[in-house]
Parts: C-alpha cells; sequence; structure tokens
C-alpha cells in the first residue's frame, strides 16, 4: 500500500482566525493516559478539541473567510459532537510535521486525510478508514483517447502526467507505459497546464485530487475518470486515510471509531464528504480496518 502524496505542498502558518489554542492541548495526567485515560476525559469537559491539519484541499484546509473546513475538520465535528464535545480547534502545520506535533502534545487529533501506513502505524493510532483512494485519469471532454483502465495508456501509447515524486509515475511505469511518455511535473497546475497544451493526454492521480483540480476550472472541457484501483505485481495499491491519535489516548480513539461506525452503519457518513468531492467510491468497505491497512 502506498502513502498519500509526496507531493504534498508546505503550508504556512494559520493565521488568528484559527487559534494555536495552547490551552486546549494541555498535558493530561501521565498515569491517566497510561491506562488509556485522560484526553477523552479532558476534552468533554473542557467542550472542545484541537486537531492538527494541513492546509490541503480537499482533505482540511482554511476558507477564505479563515474557518477550518475540508473533509477531515468536518467529519471530526460531527464525530465529537456525538461524543459531547462541541467545539473543534485547529492548529496548521506542515504535513510532515503532524506526527510530531501530535506527539509533542500541541493538538490531540490529526485531521487531515493522512493515509494509513506501516510506517506511520508505528508512531501514531489510527482510527479506521475515513475514506478509501482509487486512481483516475484527467482528460479532455468526451474522453477521446478513451482511456478508462489501468493498462489503456500503455496499450494506446498515449502520453501521460504524474507528479514528480508520486505514486502513480510508478504504476504508469509497471502498466506498460513508456518512460519517454510519461511526463513529470511539480504540482497539479503545472500537470493541468501540461494537459491543455497537449503536452499530455491524461494526468495520472486519485480521484480525489483530480476531482478538487476539476472543482477549479469549472467550465473547462475536461473531465475526470470512473476511478479504479490500480494492481501493481499481483496486489492492489489502495489508500486509506483516517485520523490519527496518540497510542496512550486508546480511549478516545475507541470512542471515536465507535461513533465512526455508527455513520457509516447509517449511511450518514457520504453526506458529511460529498461536499468535497468524495463519492460512495470512496466509502471504506466494513473490512476496511486500521489493522488491515497498518500491516500493509
Amino acid at each position: 500500500m502506498t502513502s498519500r502524496r509526496d507531493f504534498l505542498r508546505t503550508a504556512v502558518l494559520l493565521s488568528a482566525a484559527v487559534p494555536l489554542a495552547s490551552a486546549g492541548c494541555s498535558t493530561t495526567d501521565p498515569d491517566k493516559e497510561k491506562s488509556g485515560g485522560g484526553s477523552l476525559q479532558k476534552a468533554k469537559d473542557a467542550g472542545k478539541i484541537t486537531v492538527g491539519f494541513a492546509n490541503e484541499a480537499p482533505y482540511g484546509y482554511t476558507d477564505k473567510s479563515g474557518k477550518l473546513t475540508g473533509e477531515a475538520p468536518e467529519l471530526a465535528r460531527a464525530v465529537f459532537k456525538e461524543l459531547g464535545i462541541d467545539k473543534v480547534e485547529g492548529v496548521q502545520v506542515d504535513f510532515a510535521g503532524l506526527i510530531g506535533g501530535l506527539n509533542a502534545k500541541r493538538f490531540d487529533v490529526i485531521a487531515a486525510g493522512m493515509f494509513i501506513t506501516p510506517e506511520r502505524c508505528g508512531s501514531v493510532a489510527f482510527s479506521d478508514p475515513e475514506y478509501v483512494a482509487k486512481s483516475a485519469f484527467m482528460v479532455r471532454k468526451g474522453n477521446p483517447k478513451g482511456l478508462t483502465k489501468q493498462d489503456d495508456p500503455g496499450k494506446k501509447d498515449v502520453k501521460v502526467g504524474v507528479l514528480e515524486g508520486a505514486v502513480e509515475q510508478g504504476y504508469a511505469e509497471k502498466s506498460g507505459v513508456k518512460k519517454g511518455s510519461i511526463k513529470v511535473f511539480p504540482d497539479q497546475a503545472s500537470a493541468y497546464e501540461g494537459l491543455k497544451s497537449g503536452r499530455i493526454d491524461c494526468i495520472w492521480l486519485t480521484r480525489i485530487s483530480l476531482a478538487d483540480l476539476l472543482s477549479k476550472h469549472q467550465g473547462e472541457p475536461y473531465e475526470v475518470t470512473q476511478p479504479f484501483t490500480p494492481v501493481i505485481d499481483g496486489k492492489e495499491q489502495l489508500g486509506a486515510g483516517a485520523f490519527a491519535f496518540r497510542k496512550a489516548d486508546t480511549d478516545l480513539v475507541t470512542a471515536f471509531n465507535g461513533k465512526l461506525a455508527e455513520l457509516k452503519k447509517g449511511n450518514r457518513l457520504l453526506p458529511i464528504i460529498q461536499p468535497f468531492g468524495f463519492t460512495q467510491a470512496e466509502i471504506p468497505a466494513p473490512g476496511d480496518t486500521a489493522a488491515k491497512f497498518c500491516q500493509g
């Protein structure tokens, strides 16, 4: 399984619209933490909890008014409200600093759509997945090259745009695309310009990321294909995003997972994340637990 996006952009520090809320993540009693207690009760007593995010749409970001929003923060609000915690405050950090900030107790939860990986599972406790990520192509309207499946770009000898350091470059190579037909771009904006100029025939990314990119260019003659799960060396390459907690906060993880499961069973998860471009295809299956993805 792959980690999410090596090309995640570095975020700047959040303005005063989203306070650091140091009082909201003060140290809990060490003995209580060791026994899996402390953070949940502290948050209930305070009526608020602090989340870390990386200012990346559509996962977790601040809108033009300075409000913390996105797929993960809005889901966090829904879950924590059902746990009796009405207020969710945010701390913005660089994506690479989220786990360090969590364990340093700058905030209590990572709400950034972070992929579950075996490596990260060694440092944090993940909730069960909130979404799963499949691949897709961005193509010209009408999909003139007929690109719908993983093997199509290689079979049809088209030029494929990928992002520097992203997993899709390897996917393309192992799916029969010639190295000379793979064009590497530093970011989504430049890949989109490559598609517009005709330097490439498609962009290969997660469907979620492409949907967000397309939303920034409404009315232009491009579309995103139906999602698919790449199979590399006989293994499905499906990523899963989740919330991350400190390992000591077992009570908080258990409570969160319980409410998340209720949302899934009651078909209430999709309406929360759908406004941010997520579809039924990204809803985790019942067997998609944190343990499954921690194993790789």
